[in-house]
């Protein structure tokens, strides 16, 4: 590889760890939550304590640990108590907050855990009390509390068949939701008639507040109809557990009761706001891409759809941009960001960032001057230990050069394969934060 290709990299890498940075979560707390007095201000909406008698904080997501820590920091001893979930294997000690450990991204006895003592602590509140709840993306596995006679075992394996169908997040997540005791605003209904703010880093295409976390605190707009469909819509109706199943049916018979809805009371008193999202990933990413000396344009902040299919129409999409004189001159920066699906049909291993990249390597093969990286902001990209993967026009001959046909890999969900023996795979480590993915496009 000679340095025209090893520049773009490196200019890409340090463009990513910007967007990141912008998106710290304790950076978003200092932002947003500031204490004045007696006066603490979130989202610049005021907060009288002095009203309330007790204070507690209670918090899900890879980003709800070091969003605990800031905010324990600015109460500076105010807080009674609470319940914070985090990532197992990456633990954070907190003043006043217990610590559970969890399980992500399929829920386990940790998740079980953190879900009934949080919704066991809620419960016990009153009028004069204050909750401020911290959500962030994997909230959903973190707090994990099945409904009726559903047990972990059969959650776990309805997480996994959500998660490999192809479905996107808010389908997921309105399956979830039906299932659950704390999702869907099963939360909110436990801290009423307490008074509670909910701080969110969102990691939903859209940032509807109703899918960041499964919307534990806010009115779900779905139904059990609305799930049933997602069911049927993937052809999961003969593998989903027996228990799973006959809960959903329930609900849709109006036997089992609905999730909290709109114009509900126990929302009167609940406030939200999103303090991070990959809007703002991106827009600093363009900025760290102008100091560069890049022609910068975000293009869209809400791609969805098939990894493998997204790679090539967005490469082919900047490819167009650039072809139309005045449009955007090189050396140009094209930046993308939302959430894409893989429906698993192969036995490999990867993620939907390193399919997305390999899809393109194949449409921008032989390109000469054309860089292609495509990264999840926690740092995780499925279940593997890279963030995401970079491609040129030189890839899928590289591959070639070692045995690997890239179309096959692709085909075989094996993107990491390919990526970890060309040594294009980025690693990051887990981030601590999580506003979906991020793409990038260089042409020089």
């Amino acid at each position: 590889m000679n340095d025209r290709q090893r520049k773009p990299k490196r200019d890409m890498m340090d463009i990513i760890r910007c967007a990141i940075e912008s998106v710290d979560p304790e950076r978003a707390i200092n932002t947003h939550v500031h204490l004045t007095g007696e006066t603490l201000t979130v989202c610049h909406c005021p907060i009288e304590l002095s009203m309330y008698h007790r204070i507690y904080v209670i918090g899900a997501g890879k980003a709800s640990a070091r969003m605990a820590e800031a905010l324990e920091r600015i109460l500076s001893g105010r807080i009674t108590g609470g319940v914070v979930s985090v990532v197992k294997d990456q633990p954070i000690r907190l003043k006043c907050l217990e610590v559970i450990e969890a399980e992500h991204p399929l829920p386990g006895e940790g998740s079980l855990q953190a879900a009934a003592k949080s919704l066991k602590l809620m419960q016990s509140l009153g009028e004069n009390d204050l909750v401020l709840c911290l959500i962030s993306g994997g909230a959903s596995a973190l707090w994990s509390l099945p409904a009726g006679g559903i047990n972990l075992d059969d959650k776990i394996c309805t997480t996994e068949l959500l998660l490999q169908s192809g479905a996107d997040i808010h389908e997921i997540n309105t399956v979830r939701k039906h299932l659950s005791s704390i999702k869907g605003g099963r939360l909110a209904q436990a801290v009423s008639p307490a008074c509670l703010v909910t701080l969110l880093i969102s990691d939903v295409v859209g940032d509807q507040l109703s899918s960041i976390g499964s919307g534990p605190t806010v009115a779900d707009p779905t139904t059990f109809d609305d799930a049933w469909s997602v069911v049927r819509k993937y052809n999961l109706t003969k593998r989903l557990p027996k228990s799973v199943l006959a809960y959903l049916h329930g609900g849709v018979e109006g036997n089992v009761p609905e999730t909290p809805k709109p114009h509900n009371p126990i929302f009167t008193r609940n406030t939200e706001c999103i303090i991070a999202s990959n809007r703002q990933a991106l827009e600093a990413a363009a900025e760290r891409g102008k100091l560069f000396g890049y022609n910068t344009r975000i293009i869209s902040t809400e791609i969805t759809g098939e990894a493998r299919v997204v790679g090539k129409n967005l490469v082919e999409q900047c490819h167009t941009l650039m072809s139309k004189e005045g449009t955007i001159a090189p050396p140009a920066l094209f930046l993308s960001g939302g959430e894409t699906t893989v429906t698993v049909k192969g036995k490999g291993r990867g993620g939907r960032n390193q399919e997305l990249v390999l899809a393109a390597a194949l449409v921008i093969d032989g390109w000469e001057n054309t860089v292609v990286a495509s990264i999840g902001t926690d740092g995780i990209d499925g279940a593997t230990d890279a963030a995401g993967a970079f491609a040129d026009g030189s890839t899928v001959e590289r591959g070639r050069a070692v045995g690997m046909n890239a179309r096959n890999y692709l085909k075989d969900n094996n993107s990491f394969t390919f990526f970890e023996r060309i040594g294009d795979l980025i690693r990051t480590g887990p981030t601590g934060t999580n506003v979906m993915d991020i793409q990038l496009f260089v042409f020089l």
